[in-house]
């Protein structure tokens, strides 16, 4: 069964309604897809949901020639040695820490900061300041003094008379869609370490900063160290049918998708349809659980630390047990408070169905400002939450937000988790070793520890930057860890050596 709608020759319309079998059953073709539809268009029918999505001509043809770029420096840089990709980081280092480079980039951003305020959006990660500046400059350095993987023999099988050696190779063209977030640009181009080119496309809200990150910076810097003009290649589109386009190209190797959940979720399903590899970073959201023997102090500390700002590795989910619920909740509150007045404003507490009665009632009366995408907005300090809902991942605007669930141990937590969570960052105050580890047997998380739960970042726990950071949403990943960096993208291809030319079967 065809996931697109082809004739071989492109219809002159789309009637609106017209029924499309799809593996679920049958779906019908959109009004608005049908009124946008153009000779030439593409039409993808997910199989996994039935949507309907319109690429077109014109977005399908802007990523076709990005790919092709990227596929043609592909292959030629295999002739391309080590340290001209060394200096490239370099140069790209070097100018994004000289203050004439970096200005218009500034102002790009500006631009972009004010747009999304205009249209309310989150500007949590947006913002390219001194802090974001130096966490690029820093990983360009570090994927500078990283051992290239090309051509690095894993292993070598001797024979009598000959021998086989496995190497690693790059995969090829990487596809990257990601949100608006300025350093994941220079992170990116991490996959030149391992032999790689890339295609990326950013996010509306950060596609001027991204512009101005490329013409000002990346592109002179792949000019001055003498790589394939097409090794790095941003995709100048705001629409999201580049990002559908880009993760069906027969072309691609990879594709990498980070952002919201249903978004990382649908150009999954695009990918997988194309038998394309895909690697997705979508809904996020920590886990910290206390057990019976947890130090008050610690608890309270892992959950402040959890809350500096919003990010994936941000705690999300709390589980206190109800033998300790009387000295522990009003230290979850009591880290809440601490963390809101630091970063100017008050929190946001969802206390799951049953879990009310240990929560001071006043909470859920108290009104206090907080900072929403739209603005400052008067909430309740605490609301009521369905039971069902522990795994929502809160988005929040310097008003740290988290779930409070009493339970009755640390396995109703486990099993809390492995039911409703994305099964991404689980991490549990104890003193018992054994509890340690009976959780990180029984926890289906990647990424699993004993304090705070921000330490999930390939720059600061491994000293390389990330592409990006999987859950176990959709099954537990094969022969790679959840941190996806750059030098992690390879393939393993055999050489045979033979000393005697005479061996046979």
């Amino acid at each position: 069964m065809s996931d697109r709608i082809d004739t071989g020759k492109a219809p002159a319309q789309l009637p609106k309604g017209m029924p499309v079998l799809f593996s679920g059953g049958v779906t019908t073709v959109p009004d608005e897809v049908a009124e946008r539809y153009q000779p030439g268009d593409r039409v993808v029918v997910l199989q996994s949901t039935g949507d309907v999505l319109l690429i077109p001509q014109a977005q399908h043809a802007l990523v076709d020639e990005a790919v092709r770029r990227a596929y043609a420096a592909f292959q030629a840089l295999g002739n391309v040695p080590d340290t001209a990709i060394d200096r490239f980081y370099d140069e790209f280092a070097a100018r994004l820490a000289d203050d004439d480079t970096w200005a218009p980039i500034a102002e790009a951003n500006r631009a972009d900061v004010d747009r999304a305020r205009i249209r309310r959006r989150s500007t949590t990660r947006l913002v390219a300041d001194e802090k974001m500046r130096r966490g690029m400059i820093q990983g360009l350095q570090e994927w500078r003094n990283t051992p290239s993987l090309r051509d690095r023999v894993v292993e070598t099988i001797t024979h009598p008379g000959w021998k086989v050696e496995q190497v690693l190779s790059g995969l090829g063209v990487v596809g990257f869609v990601f949100e608006g977030r300025p350093n994941v640009f220079a992170d990116a181009t991490g996959v030149l370490r391992s032999g790689n080119t890339t295609v990326m496309r950013i996010g509306s809200d950060a596609l001027g900063t991204a512009q101005a990150i490329v013409r000002h910076a990346l592109q002179p810097a792949l000019a001055a160290a003498g790589l394939p003009e097409g090794s790095i290649v941003l995709v100048e589109s705001a629409e999201h049918a580049a990002g559908w386009a880009l993760f069906s190209h027969p072309k691609l190797g990879l594709g990498v998708a980070r952002g919201s959940g249903r978004a990382v979720e649908q150009l999954g399903s695009i990918a997988r349809q194309a038998g394309i590899p895909v690697s997705l970073h979508g809904t996020g959201g920590a886990w910290i659980v206390a057990d019976e023997t947890a130090d008050a102090e610690k608890f309270r500390l892992a959950i402040y630390h959890s809350l500096d700002r919003k990010v994936c590795n941000t705690v999300n989910t709390i589980c206190v047990p109800e033998a300790r619920a009387v000295d522990l909740v009003p230290v979850v509150l009591a880290a809440l408070q601490a963390r809101g007045e630091q970063l100017g404003y008050a929190y946001k507490l969802h206390v799951a169905e049953g879990s009310e009665r240990f929560v001071p009632q006043e909470l859920f009366h108290t009104r206090a400002p907080m900072l929403r995408a739209q603005g400052i907005v008067e909430e309740t300090l605490a609301e009521p939450l369905a039971g069902d809902r522990l795994g929502h991942e809160w988005e929040w605007e310097q008003t740290p937000e988290v779930t409070l669930r009493v339970v009755r141990d640390v396995a109703e937590a486990v099993a809390l988790f492995n039911d409703q969570s994305p099964q991404f960052v689980a991490s549990l105050i104890a003193e018992r070793p054994e509890a340690h580890d009976r959780f990180f047997r029984a926890i289906n998380a990647p990424f699993v520890g004993n304090g705070f739960t921000r330490w999930v970042d390939g720059q600061y726990a491994l000293h390389r930057p990330e592409l990006g950071l999987s859950s176990w949403q959709f099954g537990r990943l094969f022969g790679r860890g959840g941190i996806l960096t750059g030098d992690g993208v390879y393939t393993i291809r055999l050489r045979v050596t033979q000393s005697d030319p005479d061996v046979h079967r």
